[in-house]
């Protein structure tokens, strides 16, 4: 039986867009049992739930991308049936996936208006048009990109707001925004919002998909919950509590959120000096020791990632140095950070952190082929049985090891990352935005396993855009603005507003 959502303008109102019963399987896999949502003229809709509860193929299907096994789909009050992309756009729905899909080769503006690129009189690619039209675009977004720039190199914030760009060119009236804010600073969130309000004003619908609740409670109008790819319940956000609709998606209670347990502080394990690399970061000089969680906090585009790519070897630098247990790192080399006892989790794991077409297996076995290798080949049972050691650890959710990393949530798939580097046993773990774009309820696992980490001793940078996780986890945070560090503070002085100040403010406290 289908709980249908109800309306929160009137039942007088046709849904831009309603979904009822939907169901799809891949072969003895249900990935949706039965999917319901209704998006109304002049709202914004939250569409909450676990990694694996179904809402990415939900959106596939609204999409375009997936077809129904059974179920109604109704555009404006009227059946429909999508066999392709091309369909769900005629139908007046775009969706602004939560990995960038940008073609790196070409330019932003390109990347905007490819396969509908305004023409002149004679039929040729009118690009300052293009550019024009491009300009405009972020103007409304209130930000600046420069439509001519090539888009490989451009950080996921900027590949998201691009995304973003090239939805709201499309004029939908549908919006589908599935994680859109993961890589976003505050400022830029509170940008989009007010586009997001702007297109509502308007009369558009939008479908907002979100893991974080001060996001799903600031910015939407009704909550539909979906749980193991069913329907729940929908709910009026301002009748409902965060607590109420964790339960409704997990099924239990999760416990404490940030399960920080205050671990004991060893010896100094990392320590940087005076790193530098001119135009990115300059006079970096830090230690983590063990058993410390350190949080490198700041504004998307404060040099975070740059100074830890650069201490794990990824980027070079051009002064200071690296010392890991008393000797110094070789730079520029990830290899001999490896060596050294360093693990890199990045931001963008399915970039930067997994072969999307290989198995669970492989992917979590990575780090160990020299380990694995006898003669130059390597045994897949033995691979199998070293991988499965982190994964069980971790209670990775997948049917077999041998199925496509692909074809986990991104919450497993962030579980197979840390299993692939915490299987080398390192003594140093960078993590770059550890739960971005993962559910509540792995949140919490993810959180436990870093404070279980620092407890056995391991000393970790964690890299987080996120201030309750910051605040949660770090026993001390270091924040920089525009590639320097401008405050250091213990937890216990370590307030949002005083890494807000720091981030915003150039240098105005003495490390």
């Amino acid at each position: 039986m289908i709980n249908s959502p109800e309306p929160t303008i009137g039942r007088s109102i046709t849904p831009l867009l309603s979904l009822r019963g939907a169901a799809k399987a891949f072969g003895p896999v249900i990935a949706l049992a039965d999917g319901v949502v209704e998006i109304l003229p002049g709202e914004i809709h939250a569409l909450v739930g676990e990694n694996g509860a179904g809402k990415s193929t939900l959106v596939k299907i609204l999409a375009g991308l997936y077809s129904l096994d059974a179920g109604e789909f109704l555009v404006q009050g009227k059946p429909v049936t999508f066999r392709t992309v091309a369909d769900s756009k005629a139908a007046g729905i775009s969706v602004i996936y939560q990995e960038p899909t940008l073609f790196p080769d070409l330019t932003v503006a390109e990347n905007i208006f490819i396969g509908r690129q305004p023409k002149n009189a004679l039929g040729l690619i009118n690009r300052s048009a293009m550019r024009k039209e491009a300009r405009a675009l972020f103007e409304q977004l209130g930000v600046r990109i420069d439509p001519d720039r090539i888009a490989e190199g451009l950080s996921i914030a900027d590949q998201q707001i691009i995304e973003i760009a090239k939805a709201i060119s499309l004029d939908a009236n549908v919006l589908i925004m599935d994680e859109p804010t993961a890589a976003l600073s505050g400022l830029e969130v509170e940008r989009l919002f007010q586009v997001a309000r702007a297109l509502r004003a308007n009369g558009a619908g939008i479908l907002f998909i979100s893991h974080r609740f001060d996001e799903v409670f600031a910015l939407c109008d009704r909550i539909t919950v979906m749980r193991d790819g069913e329907y729940i319940t929908t709910h009026q956000t301002n009748e409902v509590t965060s607590p109420q609709i964790v339960r409704e998606m997990v099924g239990r209670d999760i416990g404490a959120l940030f399960p920080k347990v205050v671990a004991e502080v060893g010896k100094t394990v990392l320590k940087v000096s005076d790193l530098s690399r001119t135009g990115v970061f300059a006079d970096i000089s830090f230690a983590v020791k063990a058993g410390e969680i350190v949080a490198l906090a700041g504004l998307v585009g404060a040099g975070r990632t740059e100074v830890a790519r650069a201490i794990f070897g990824i980027d070079p630098y051009d002064h200071g140095s690296v010392e890991l247990h008393g000797a110094r790192v070789k730079p520029n080399n990830p290899q001999a950070a490896i060596d050294a006892g360093m693990g890199f989790v990045p931001e963008d794991r399915r970039k930067q952190g997994l072969v999307m077409d290989l198995s669970v297996a492989r992917n979590a076995a990575l780090t160990l082929r020299n380990r694995l290798s006898r003669f130059g080949l390597i045994n897949a049972a033995t691979e199998r049985r070293a991988a499965e050691d982190w994964t069980t650890r971790l209670q990775v959710k997948t049917r077999s090891q041998e199925y496509k990393v692909s074809t986990l949530s991104g919450g497993n798939q962030q579980k197979v990352v840390l299993a692939k580097w915490l299987a080398i046993e390192p003594t140093f773990l960078i993590v770059d935005e550890p739960t971005r774009g993962i559910d509540v309820g792995t949140k919490s696992e993810v959180h436990r396993l870093l404070s279980d980490l620092a407890g056995r001793g391991i000393a970790i940078l964690m890299i987080s855009s996120e201030l309750p996780e910051v605040l949660g986890m770090a026993d001390r945070v270091l924040v920089m603005h525009e590639g320097r560090l401008t405050a250091q503070l213990d937890r216990a002085d370590a307030t949002a507003e005083s890494i807000m100040h720091a981030a915003t403010a150039k240098l105005e406290r003495s490390l």
